[in-house]
């Protein structure tokens, strides 16, 4: 079944750090900050600091407004996300430590449990027509505009709103196509 998650769906948590708060799109069923397989995520970053510790999971970390952050993970690798939809997978156990570019940002986080999904994050920038490939789960956001997820096979379209996450799942996706800009598509593959 394809759903729309709307914003006022969406629930404010305090990071497991407490040095914020994060606004939940969406969580699977039964899933806790402290238990989950896949969680999304906006959050807004204020200041420099050590990010939350997510031993265990895989973080996908996506600039979605501000001039950008620096990310280092265990005082080794740095990335920097300076444009808009840029952004780096990480492990979430790794310390890592955040460093604004030039005033507070906002991201878009995807994190799923390590071993349990195979993640693609794809940016799509430009309006254009996207085929979405079969997996275990997708979902769909887009920054400023409205996207149009199209059937194939009788030309059926539904839109979704600028900050709306679409879900779908593997039976939803045959024959389906996207067209959007500024827009994050994740496919879940089960492992």
């Amino acid at each position: 079944m394809i759903k729309i998650i709307s914003p006022e769906l969406f629930k404010k948590i305090p990071w497991k750090n407490g040095k914020g708060v994060t606004t939940e799109l969406a969580i699977n069923d039964g899933g806790t900050l402290e238990d989950f397989d896949w969680r999304l995520s906006i959050a807004s970053v204020v200041e420099d600091g050590e990010f939350s510790d997510f031993t265990g999971y895989l973080r996908n970390l996506i600039l979605i407004a501000g001039n950008g952050i620096d990310l280092q993970y265990d005082q080794t690798r740095i990335d920097r996300l300076d444009t808009l939809l840029s952004f780096a997978t990480f492990d979430g156990g790794c310390k890592t430590i955040g460093k604004l570019r030039d005033g507070p940002i906002t991201d878009f986080n995807f994190i799923s449990k390590t071993g349990k999904y195979e993640v693609t994050v794809n940016i799509y920038m430009d309006r254009k027509d996207v085929k979405l490939r079969a997996s275990t789960l997708c979902f769909i956001y887009c920054l400023n505009e409205p996207a149009y997820l199209t059937s194939q096979d009788d030309n059926s379209q539904i839109s979704l709103a600028p900050g709306h996450l679409m879900q779908l799942t593997e039976s939803d996706m045959v024959n389906l196509q996207i067209n959007g800009k500024n827009m994050v598509v994740i496919h879940l593959e089960a492992l």
